[in-house]
């Protein structure tokens, strides 16, 4: 068995499992035709083209990042911001966003496709707050091992549309929100810091339904584990930590691990020197999880965040194994410079876009 390959397979399952545009497909064989459709995340551009194909013509918007509007057919407006940092594109994508909300008259139906990502990529800031404040936020927060919720919940306070105050602004019939979770507990609340919530007693019909999920990721890695003949030993949401402890926490069940695989999802934090090197969570998890299997020529583990990106890097995430840990290593991790580190030694995982975001997904495979 080539444990890589096969490794890198699983998490290429268990990440197409979850794709935005088959999601959202699935989720609209039964539906009215909306009159407006309004997507924003780093699956956005994904979902919009589902919808668009049961639904053409319907006029619509997407906010997305950077490289993840690929594809979408001709006549959609496409606003590409700054993620994880915020940039004046997100304030021109947030008011955007607002602007079409307010625009829809009495009696309409609008659809509005969710996915993480969502709370740097589109802003309409409160009075008196300013995009360096959002931006300084966003890098403190990024910086303090928050968790998703914790730093969801401050971006809020800094918003018109987030926390439900996007739909407030809506005077039509109906909203229906098709939403990729990125976050524990798949909450819609919480999932772009609330972009997609109902405000308080809505006077509109309102559903939510969560398309995706990383549970739905482990679930398809273990399927296609157990097509290979590989013992699943572990399917847990369980990388909710910072990783300097979550990687003693795994380190210790790696190296008791008898032959099989396992697979972990979640969204792990991490605590930033004041001048960070070139990488992200993923790629420092995969380092840091690479020193616990030290010179063990049995194991395989792939980290990467579902989304194909990793911080502000274009890599996923890393690919190591007990050979990856060595001199500079150990350096590389104190300093946050984890990908400078794995480029260096063949470990970057890069996938380019992947149309999905359902948090991170680690498969640690000993054969």
């Amino acid at each position: 068995m080539d444990r890589r390959s096969t490794a890198l397979a699983l998490w290429q399952a268990g990440v197409a499992a979850v794709g935005g545009e088959a999601a959202t497909r699935a989720a609209l064989e039964q539906g009215t035709r909306p009159d407006r459709i309004l997507a924003v995340g780093k699956a956005a551009g994904a979902m919009t083209r589902a919808a668009l194909d049961r639904f053409p013509g319907v006029p619509a918007l997407v906010v997305t990042k950077d490289g993840h509007g690929a594809g979408l057919p001709e006549g959609v407006e496409l606003i590409e911001a700054a993620h994880p940092v915020p940039d004046a594109r997100s304030l021109r994508g947030g008011k955007a966003l607002r602007e079409a909300v307010e625009a829809l008259p009495e009696g309409s139906e609008l659809l509005l496709l969710v996915s993480g990502g969502a709370s740097s990529l589109a802003e309409d800031l409160a009075g008196g707050n300013t995009l360096e404040d959002l931006a300084a936020l966003n890098r403190r927060l990024l910086a303090t091992g928050l968790d998703i919720t914790a730093m969801n919940a401050e971006r809020r306070k800094l918003s018109r549309i987030k926390g439900g105050g996007l739909l407030a602004r809506f005077q039509g019939a109906r909203v229906r929100v098709l939403a990729i979770s990125d976050v524990p507990g798949d909450d819609i609340a919480v999932i772009g810091s609330g972009i997609g919530a109902a405000p308080p007693a809505p006077a509109f019909a309102y559903d939510a339904q969560i398309v995706a999920s990383n549970a739905h990721a482990r679930a398809a890695a273990a399927f296609e584990a157990r097509a290979h003949g590989l013992v699943v030993l572990a399917q847990d949401e369980a990388l909710h930590d910072e990783i300097g402890a979550l990687a003693t926490q795994l380190g210790a069940r790696l190296r008791a691990m008898g032959s099989g695989v396992m697979i972990l999802g979640g969204e792990p934090t991490v605590v930033l020197p004041e001048h960070p090197g070139r990488g992200g969570r993923n790629q420092a998890l995969a380092l840091a999880l690479a020193r616990e299997i030290a010179e063990r020529d049995d194991i395989t583990i792939v980290v990467g965040g579902t989304d194909g990106t990793d911080g502000p890097t274009e890599a996923a995430g890393g690919i190591v194994t007990g050979a990856t840990w060595g001199p500079g290593a150990e350096a590389a991790l104190a300093r946050a410079d984890s990908g400078t580190y794995l480029d260096s030694s063949n470990a970057l995982l890069i996938t380019g876009p992947t149309g999905t975001n359902v948090m991170d997904l680690v498969i640690a495979l000993r054969a």
